[in-house]
């Protein structure tokens, strides 16, 4: 029966009418004879049986039962005599076209029925915008091909919609940081201001006041400046393409050895790297592949209580590259954490934007892989960079 189930629309269709034209032909062959037995035995009621014997013994075959008139017969007799001679007649044809239906209804209902409920099913729920559903008929032929296509484009609208959903949220979020960050300074400038206003026109303020106050709006001057840069760079983000190209991880790795030194040097921490795997080769884009480690590390260092783990390896073709610390991990949500302007202590915000994992899931979303990060709360944190090979 699986077999069966799993013919193609074209073997499933002469299969049924072959089957058909089987079963109609016995069938035919048996109401034609079982019509004419019924008939003679209505003739042989008005038969002179003596002469229908005699008749039988004089000659060397049989002798057919002669047809009575409608005179002669019943009413009754008259109208099965009628029927049996209709059957016989039209019986292979009735047969026939009741075989072809039969097996019409039963390739519609075995082959069609099910794929055709689904798809209009699945039509009616995409319409409404609802995508949460499978389509479940799994049958190897032509319409089980037709219902996987349309399970991957459900799918695909699926993630479509979520990352539409997400790029909507990250709006909102963005909108939302824009309007924090730019408040901040300005507030801090506009106080100083009134300050100034205030008490230096009337001669309260001394000169070192003045001073560290100027000094102080230059600083809030200048991260408005770094925050429109960042801005800046934002818009480019969405835009860049990856560059794929032959990358030796050794090479890779003592790139990032420089950079690491740096950071040990300023944060006073450790870090190692380690190269693992047998494959020693990826092809990626390394200047995009560099920024987000350097995200990453940035973020670690800044974290970590000692230490920092770094681990390079090639795999299935894709590089993957995990940045561990042994810091206090992620306090919340992990969706939070790659988002833009995103700050896990509000001390941060008179340093960084927060822009650091956001950019580092695009790229790694460029790139074809992801940004995964493990909750390891009081145990440090674990971000895994995926980027599929080119």
């Amino acid at each position: 029966m699986e077999k069966i189930r799993n013919f193609s629309l074209k073997k499933a269709i002469v299969f049924y009418v072959t089957m058909s034209f089987i079963v109609t032909f016995f069938l035919s062959v048996f109401t034609v004879n079982i019509a004419a037995e019924i008939q003679n035995n209505i003739w042989w009621k008005y038969t002179d049986q003596e002469e229908y014997f005699k008749g039988l013994r004089n000659e060397s075959y049989e002798t057919l039962i002669a047809r009575p008139s409608r005179e002669e017969m019943s009413k009754m007799d008259w109208h099965i005599s009628e029927t049996c001679d209709f059957l016989q007649t039209y019986g292979i044809l009735l047969w026939s076209i009741a075989g072809s239906i039969v097996a019409v209804g039963i390739f519609y209902k075995n082959k069609l029925k099910k794929p055709i409920e689904e798809l209009k099913e699945a039509s009616k729920l995409i319409a409404k915008d609802e995508l949460e559903f499978h389509i479940t008929y799994e049958n190897q032929d032509e319409m089980g091909m037709l219902c996987q296509e349309f399970e991957k484009m459900r799918s695909q609208l699926e993630e479509n919609n979520k990352v539409l959903w997400r790029m909507i949220e990250d709006e909102k979020a963005l909108r939302a940081a824009i309007a924090h960050d730019i408040r901040s300074p300005l507030a801090v400038l506009k106080g100083y201001q009134e300050m100034l206003l205030e008490f230096l026109l009337t001669g309260e303020m001394e000169k070192e006041e003045t001073e560290e106050i100027l000094l102080e709006g230059m600083r809030q001057i200048e991260r408005l400046n770094r925050f429109i840069e960042t801005m800046r760079k934002m818009t480019r983000l969405e835009e860049r393409e990856p560059i794929y190209q032959k990358v030796e991880l050794e090479s890779l790795g003592k790139n990032l050895e420089k950079e690491i030194k740096i950071l040990e040097k300023e944060t006073e921490k450790q870090c190692k790297i380690m190269i693992k795997g047998e494959i020693k080769t990826a092809f990626v884009d390394e200047e995009m592949v560099r920024e987000v480690v350097q995200n990453l590390l940035s973020n670690a260092f800044r974290y970590a209580k000692t230490s920092v783990e770094v681990i390079i390896s090639a795999e299935l073709s894709k590089l993957v590259i995990t940045v561990e610390d042994d810091g206090t991990g992620f306090q919340e949500d992990t969706d939070k954490v790659t988002q833009a302007f995103y700050h896990s202590n509000p001390k941060d915000d008179l340093k960084h934007f927060g822009m650091g994992m956001y950019i580092s899931r695009v790229f790694c979303e460029r790139h074809g892989g992801g940004l995964y990060i493990e909750q390891n709360r009081g145990e440090g944190a674990k971000v895994k960079a995926v980027f599929k090979e080119g």
